[in-house]
């Protein structure tokens, strides 16, 4: 397939701003890829198709205020500095973007506060730069009470303090990722005690989703593309739940195409889920053969995004296509805080 086929026209007024409240009544439509019906839901509706036995894998990676703003010693100008990864947190080494960053330097400090400053150890993109904090093992703690959410660039407005709370999940627990999972921004406490009731598992794995998630595919034979390394993790626990509910015939739901991805990253060679953790450039498209979805949670996204690929690799392209049209035309709100849609 190529680029082009996943193409669509999405309104600046369709592109989510803020996210419904309360979470779990967003809109769900549902693709039933058997019978090629297309169903408009609440959100909270989920709970209905899951049922004993299944399991439910969610990402409980957690957005980190990766927006910090400081000052560049002796000049007092001001630098954005935007965490991209840690590199080693012994000694507090990441990988930055700086704006402007034509005033930013090897040597350079930047101070954020009387505590918090870095110094800038290597250029590594025209933007890129690597720093070293002063505060080794405690960034993801220093960087909480001073920096900015990193709402996705399409979001034009800046942060609020309540996006703190809504761009993450209820479930968020590994700081990491500077873009949220943003399937999992629906669930709410209750909803989750729900589906539980109703006899299922609930499982974590751990993909943190970076920067790459929003870049966009320059080249029109997909296989040519390259995604981004992103770190991810499956414990163990996770694996053997699901590996057992695969073998007993029940339903895997997974919520996510970053969940998606780290489990179809570490498969075994009879099909199902291994433990491990590293990192993946997975880039799922059609055709795919998914190993171990069976049911995909996923938001409205943007076009020609390896999100939507993904998404159509799963529930067909054209099926998917037109769904997206139906949902433009029935006031589904799109991207990170939008809608969601789920394929069974």
């Amino acid at each position: 397939m190529k680029l082009s086929d996943f193409k669509y026209n999405l309104p600046k007024n369709a592109i989510a701003k803020h996210p419904f409240t309360p979470r779990d009544k967003a809109k769900l439509m549902v693709l039933d890829r058997e019978t090629q019906e297309i169903e408009n839901k609440k959100f909270s509706d989920i709970a209905e198709y899951v049922e004993k036995g299944d399991v439910v894998v969610v990402n409980e990676t957690r957005v980190f205020q990766a927006r910090l703003f400081g000052k560049k010693e002796k000049t007092n100008a001001k630098i954005e500095v935007f965490l991209l990864r840690e590199l080693n947190s012994d000694e507090a080494i990441w990988d930055v973007i700086v704006d402007p960053a034509r005033k930013v330097r090897i040597g350079n400090k930047i101070y954020f506060n009387d505590k918090l400053w870095c110094e800038v150890i290597d250029n590594t993109t025209s933007r890129g730069r690597t720093v070293r904090f002063n505060q080794p093992n405690n960034v993801f703690k220093a960087v909480e009470k001073i920096g900015l959410t990193p709402l996705p660039p399409y979001i034009k407005r800046e942060p609020e303090p309540a996006d703190k709370e809504n761009y993450q999940t209820v479930y968020a627990k590994v700081d990491g990722s500077v873009a949220a999972p943003t399937a999992g921004l629906h669930f709410t406490t209750k909803l989750l005690d729900k589906i539980k009731a109703r006899g299922a598992t609930i499982v974590p794995v751990i993909l943190h989703i970076g920067l790459g998630t929003f870049r966009p595919v320059e080249v029109e034979d997909l296989t040519k593309h390259k995604m981004d390394s992103e770190f991810y993790e499956i414990p163990t626990k996770s694996a053997e739940i699901i590996n057992k509910a695969m073998d007993a015939k029940k339903d895997i739901f997974v919520v996510g195409t970053s969940s998606t991805r780290a489990l179809e990253t570490n498969v075994t060679a009879e099909g199902r889920v291994k433990p491990g953790r590293g990192w993946t450039d997975k880039f799922i498209h059609p055709p795919y053969d998914f190993k171990i979805v069976d049911k995909l949670v996923t938001n409205f996204h943007a076009e020609e995004s390896t999100l939507l690929m993904l998404a159509c690799a799963f529930g067909d392209t054209d099926f998917v296509m037109k769904a997206y049209k139906k949902a433009l035309k029935d006031g589904y709100r799109f991207l990170s805080y939008g809608d969601a849609m789920l394929i069974i």
